[in-house]
């Protein structure tokens, strides 16, 4: 294909996709191995909605866009002299890219030679080499506009210089190699990243405010990179299973392609799309065959039993399954090495129980050495339509892996409401050796996330507490006021996190407090480390400490640099 065919091809995805923040549209852009566009006739990939831009080379070099693959703020109107107005990145969910090179050219005004990933919540890139400039801002359509939840792993970024954070309120980025970051807002964290700032969280600059809220650690502690679908020498397809990685830091393809995976061959997979049936793809998975769900939409009337070790569920085009008639989605036995990932889980209009289920209830499974492994998966409850469900996410299963969820209670779209989509928590954690890199769990109506398991670990993890508690009394925890946006069980002996956000709104005008934003037991084998508590509207809804009884209230942010912060747990009385 020409660049101008593959040009007109992509704008026309992308003028559908821009504003469908709820629609049902679903693309994946695959570039076979080879080199796109040239620094004299660039290829400029804007991505909108449920849009995947993907490399099917073994490693990032195999494919080369020379231009952009970009995410900009979305224009919701006009100036009364036809401007773009009312530009916003804080929306900008559901779409990724992955897999690739991108050599940035091309563009004009501003947007010349650099390129911009200005997006939120449930938008990864993912094995990335991005050679010049980048910013994680636009800073072009109509001025800086505040994006929050950004994920970022196994990714390089080449030139003399730094990231550009921005207006990122808070950011993940994982096991990647960067010239610098510039700055933060309220919560960036830095898991095995070469290049990363040290860590300065809530420590003061020279203006007297707080510095950049920076966390690093210097490796990850347990680690699995996503599988991909990829094209081999011989032109046959094949989908690549990384291996588990402990302590790790920097790109996994730094020298070649990985090793210490595994290489599954397309025929192992039944290819799925959103006319079959569930029970037909019940009897792939049976039969121990994976699925790669083709881009769409999947009505899910019966449980998707995933019994088979060793299991891969890859969606394709963020594919999203909706639970109909209050069925459970997906539910994964007492078995290890399965996979899932690149899939979006939505509730339907009869409540469920769960729509994701990882080991059964009061089972023993998990694998340190096999682990199950869930990648970019996406909960919704309500926003494309009225969607009801107890909890989003139950792990029952050990040594699981959590890598990039966001788990979300809609606060606006369609099907929203405090007694419409109704969802009590995001995710409950029961296994032991459980850890989550980039947790996002929002709007919840009671503890956003519970952890019951023992030796627990999260980096990163984000939340927001419900906008829309009509009174005080009808959001109360027994005693306490509200609910925690993180709870960890009384019972548990030793859990560990980095990089912690906990935000309130109250958009229904009544005067709302959470008596604290994270609850813990006071143990010494519990440490959290840079917590962080922020009012977000003046005068409605207040965090009244940061975890159990320490911490301060939270006051309303000025330049959206301050909020209420904790160190770590040494500041604990024990």
């Amino acid at each position: 294909m020409t660049t101008a065919e593959i040009q007109a091809a992509v704008k026309a995805i992308y003028e559908q996709q821009v504003n469908a923040e709820f629609g049902k549209g679903r693309y994946a852009l695959f570039f076979k191995p080879g080199t796109y566009g040239t620094p004299e006739k660039p290829l400029l990939i804007d991505v909108g909605y449920y849009t995947e831009v993907v490399g099917l080379g073994r490693s990032p070099g195999d494919v080369v866009i020379n231009g952009h693959v970009n995410v900009y703020n979305r224009c919701l109107g006009t100036d009364d002299k036809g401007n773009p107005s009312n530009c916003i990145a804080l929306n900008n969910f559901w779409r990724s890219a992955s897999n690739l090179t991108i050599k940035v050219a091309g563009g004009k005004d501003c947007q010349a030679v650099t390129n911009f990933w200005a997006a939120s919540q449930a938008a990864p890139m993912r094995r990335v080499d991005v050679n010049g400039k980048f910013s994680l801002m636009d800073y072009c359509s109509a001025g800086p506009q505040f994006a929050s939840g950004g994920y970022i792993a196994d990714s390089r970024v080449t030139g003399t210089d730094v990231v550009v954070s921005g207006s990122q309120q808070q950011y993940m980025i994982r096991n990647s190699e960067i010239p610098g970051w510039s700055n933060g807002v309220w919560n960036q964290v830095f898991s095995g990243v070469k290049g990363a700032p040290a860590t300065s969280f809530a420590t003061t600059g020279p203006d007297g405010k707080p510095a950049n809220p920076y966390t690093t650690l210097p490796t990850t502690p347990v680690s699995r990179e996503k599988p991909y679908l990829y094209l081999d020498a011989a032109g046959e397809y094949q989908v690549f299973v990384p291996g588990v990685k402990t302590n790790s830091s920097g790109v996994s393809w730094a020298n070649g392609p990985e090793s210490g995976g595994k290489t599954l061959p397309l025929s192992g997979f039944f290819i799925a799309r959103p006319s079959d049936k569930v029970a037909t793809i019940n009897s792939a998975l049976s039969a121990g065959r994976g699925i790669l769900f083709t881009p769409g939409m999947y009505d899910i009337d019966q449980t998707l039993l995933v019994n088979k070790p060793g299991t891969v569920l890859l969606g394709l085009g963020l594919a999203t399954l909706t639970a109909q008639g209050g069925a459970v989605p997906v539910k994964v036995g007492d078995v290890s090495g399965v996979s899932l990932a690149g899939l979006t889980i939505d509730a339907g209009p009869v409540n469920s129980p769960v729509l994701l289920q990882i080991g059964n209830n009061g089972g023993a499974g998990g694998n340190a050495s096999d682990p199950v492994a869930l990648h970019d998966v996406f909960f919704r409850i309500g926003g494309p339509g009225v969607g009801k469900a107890t909890t989003s996410l139950i792990v029952n299963s050990n040594n699981t892996l959590l890598d990039h969820i966001w788990a979300w209670r809609a606060d606006h779209g369609d099907g929203v409401g405090w007694s419409i989509n109704t969802a009590d928590h995001g995710v409950i954690v029961n296994g032991d050796d459980v850890t989550a890199t980039g947790l996002f769990v929002e709007h919840y109506q009671k503890e956003q996330l519970i952890w019951n398991g023992e030796r627990g670990q999260v980096v990163l993890y984000q939340n927001e507490m419900p906008y829309d508690p009509p009174t005080q009394t009808a959001w109360m925890n027994g005693a306490l006021l509200g609910y925690p946006a993180y709870k960890v069980n009384n019972s548990v002996n030793a859990h560990q996190a980095w990089g912690l956000g906990s935000y309130i709104f109250i958009e229904s005008g009544a005067d709302i407090h959470a008596t604290h934003g994270f609850e813990v037991p006071k143990k010494p084998g519990v440490k959290l480390t840079s917590l962080l508590t922020v009012q977000l509207n003046v005068g409605h809804g207040t965090i009244d400490h940061v975890v159990n009884q320490t911490g301060p209230a939270t006051i309303p942010p000025a330049d959206q640099k301050e909020g209420s912060t904790v160190v770590s747990l040494k500041q604990y009385p024990e």
